[in-house]
């Protein structure tokens, strides 16, 4: 496997822990356990910055349109179909946000939530065991190696030096806090 491709499979596996702690998260609002709404604020700013900011943009501004390039269809194929639940993801966590501006932590919240969590859990599977593949296949060792550097020089550039792994040690914490 490239470094490319388990770069990108490496924070899939990040993305579905802390969907798990989404999960915990939910299952505390629906036993009115938590009314502390700077845990869930913090939370969808992780998954704003590290789902989609981090890896979403890799995926969507250097694999994509090399896999275009190599002759994978776009519209009507797997990248259209990747780019358009990018976009319903950006959607729940835009509705999850809405929702904590009311009092109480409300129904709204959890339905986006589990929403994106079942989105995210089929989205990550199809990519891991489709797409994924899929580049490995069409792409070149040196596209793949091209490919790496980027996702390298673009965290370094936009997220910056050391970020990726303070959104780790931040998730590591919420695990503690939710999961163990």
């Amino acid at each position: 496997m490239s470094q490319a491709i388990d770069d990108l499979k490496h924070e899939h596996d990040v993305i579905l822990m802390s969907l798990g702690i989404l999960d915990a998260m939910c299952r505390r609002i629906e036993l009115d356990q938590m009314t502390d709404k700077t845990d869930l604020s913090h939370f969808i700013d992780f998954l704003k910055e590290f789902a989609d900011q981090c890896h979403h943009v890799k995926e969507e501004n250097f694999l994509f349109p090399m896999l275009v390039s190599a002759g994978i269809p776009n519209e009507d194929g797997p990248i259209g179909v990747m780019l358009s639940e990018h976009d319903a993801g950006r959607n729940w966590i835009r509705l999850m946000e809405a929702s904590m501006q009311s009092e109480s932590l409300s129904a709204e919240f959890i339905q986006a939530a589990k929403a994106y969590g079942d989105l995210l859990r089929r989205h990550i599977d199809k990519e891991n065991t489709i797409l994924f593949p899929m580049a490995e296949k069409v792409l070149s060792h040196n596209q793949l190696s091209d490919l790496f550097q980027q996702f390298e020089e673009y965290e370094e550039r936009v997220i910056g030096l050391g970020r990726h792994e303070q959104l780790h040690d931040h998730l590591r914490a919420m695990r503690t806090k939710y999961l163990l």
